[in-house]
């Protein structure tokens, strides 16, 4: 339920930070997709929380065409949302693209258009860090979610074929299906609970953002330089969040190479951040809790976890009691190997490709 710097994710391993959820390997050489990127402006976006934003800016990358019905809305349209201090471009990274845009592949993007938004608070959409700080209007999820369906409002972009989402992502994924019923034919959250942030894993999010605002350099939001020790805190606990133990052991099997990793890696956290960005991403949590509304879930979906994931546990039996009251709902478990990444094998799509053209099958549009 969180997502680590894509810039770790590449550096340590899509969650970010600039870029997104992390995963324990070396990085890879990067593919390069033909993508679009613009921007939308919501205009008086008003906060739930209260507050408003004149013009909130919202970014986005997109690959594919997009096809058209007869009242000129896009019907061909997946959107990919990803964890928190992440951005939509983590979805770029080959473990994730190279598996799933190429001809062919469940999400060809000669049949797909794909719509990655860098969410509120993150990338180059309107966040703390463009000179408000800390009177940036308090977001939270619901506001996020609410301004994705602007955004596909703004590109023409009716029911989504497919919603997918990673760690905040599936967050928002669960979300959409309790808001927006018919807002997507398919769902596929991971690495998620749809449960109220509570127990050890608001302990550690906490931690982070309180370690923050414990550095003397922090000044209240208005540093001129960024608060180091603070964010080091941050990094440091990220580490611990994000890693996979068996992984973790394979990559670095003795003392000297596991320091030179996790320092290299703190080092490389700190210099991608803000610090009020990361206090406002780990605090948009504080609302989520969908517990309650799981019934309103009945578009077909596909959730899946793993068990190395510190942040969702695998002897949490959430997951055996929320399908239960969702009968479109498959739930999948994927098993702790040397080869997955902890909390960050969301984004390594070998490990979930089948469950996706499962999904895309069993909620294949009749065809005329």
């Amino acid at each position: 339920m969180f997502a680590l710097p894509l810039s770790l994710l590449l550096a340590f391993q899509a969650l970010a930070p600039a870029a997104p959820i992390a995963s324990q390997s070396r990085a890879a050489p990067t593919k390069t997709w033909p993508t679009t990127e613009g921007d939308v402006t919501l205009d008086r976006f008003r906060f739930a929380a209260g507050g408003e934003h004149p013009a909130l800016r919202l970014h986005y990358t997109t690959l594919g065409t997009p096809r058209r019905d007869a009242r000129g809305t896009i019907v061909n349209a997946v959107m990919v949302l990803h964890g928190t201090g992440g951005t939509g471009k983590q979805f770029l990274s080959p473990q994730f693209a190279d598996e799933l845009y190429g001809p062919g592949q469940p999400l060809d993007i000669t049949r797909y258009y794909i719509v990655l938004p860098d969410n509120i608070g993150h990338g180059r959409s309107s966040k703390p860090s463009d000179g408000l700080r800390m009177r940036f209007p308090a977001y939270d999820y619901a506001d996020m979610v609410r301004a994705q369906r602007l955004l596909l409002d703004k590109l023409g972009v009716g029911q989504l074929r497919l919603l997918m989402g990673t760690s905040m992502g599936c967050m928002h994924a669960f979300q959409w299906g309790e808001t927006y019923p018919d807002g997507a034919r398919a769902l596929m959250p991971l690495a998620c609970e749809p449960v109220e942030i509570a127990g050890l894993n608001r302990m550690w999010r906490q931690m982070l953002v309180d370690g923050i605002k414990a550095d003397p350099a922090w000044a209240g939001g208005a540093y001129t330089t960024q608060p180091v020790l603070g964010l080091r805190t941050a990094a440091a606990l990220s580490v611990v969040a994000g890693g996979a133990p068996l992984n973790m052991q394979a990559l670095y099997p003795t003392r000297a190479a596991a320091e030179t990793y996790v320092r290299d890696r703190v080092q490389k956290d700190i210099a991608s951040r803000d610090a009020n960005d990361m206090i406002y991403q780990f605090e948009s949590s504080r609302t989520y809790n969908p517990w309650a509304q799981l019934e309103k879930i009945t578009t077909p979906m596909t959730w899946i976890n793993s068990e190395d994931d510190f942040i969702n546990p695998r002897n949490l039996d959430f997951p055996q009691r929320a399908i239960a009251r969702m009968p479109n709902v498959r739930f999948r478990m994927i098993k702790e190997s040397a080869d997955t990444r902890g909390h960050g094998t969301h984004t390594w799509a070998v490990n979930y490709t089948a469950d996706l053209i499962d999904l895309l099958a069993r909620t294949e549009p009749p065809k005329p």
